[in-house]
């Protein structure tokens, strides 16, 4: 486990600016304690320092999981979300999706029309389930 880089945290970062705009300071300076993001197997954890410090003394190969898992880098270095960042980002959320048409657009499309573009649900969380170590 080791912290990102600067180029994996602005990637993150942009990412997570699109659902909750400037609140991303209030993920990492809380008011219950300093937490921190940290990657693991291409995956980023939100945890405290708290429980960062007692992971320090699990070695990497032994390691599957440390706090919350927020998303993951894909080998082409994009960031995808994980359903399980949502509880952390619904509180600040704008909205979980990113919208396809305008207002005015939404209210006279028909029925099966594309509004949302999708970025995760229950489901997906559910269906990968066993690679989600």
């Amino acid at each position: 486990m080791r912290p990102l880089t600067d180029e994996e945290t602005k990637t993150m970062f942009e990412k997570l600016s699109k659902y909750i705009g400037e609140n991303i300071k209030i993920l990492v300076d809380r008011p219950d304690g300093s937490y921190c993001f940290r990657l693991h197997n291409d995956r980023v954890y939100y945890m405290s320092e708290k429980i960062l410090k007692l992971a320090a003394h699990v070695s990497r190969e032994k390691l599957v999981s440390v706090g919350t898992c927020f998303g993951k880098f894909t080998k082409t270095m994009k960031f995808r979300l994980h359903i399980t960042a949502l509880d952390f980002l619904a509180p600040y959320a704008k909205g979980f999706g990113v919208a396809a048409k305008c207002t005015a657009e939404c209210r006279q499309v028909d029925p099966m029309s594309i509004v949302v573009f999708h970025q995760a649900d229950v489901g997906e969380f559910i269906r990968n389930e066993d690679t989600l170590t």
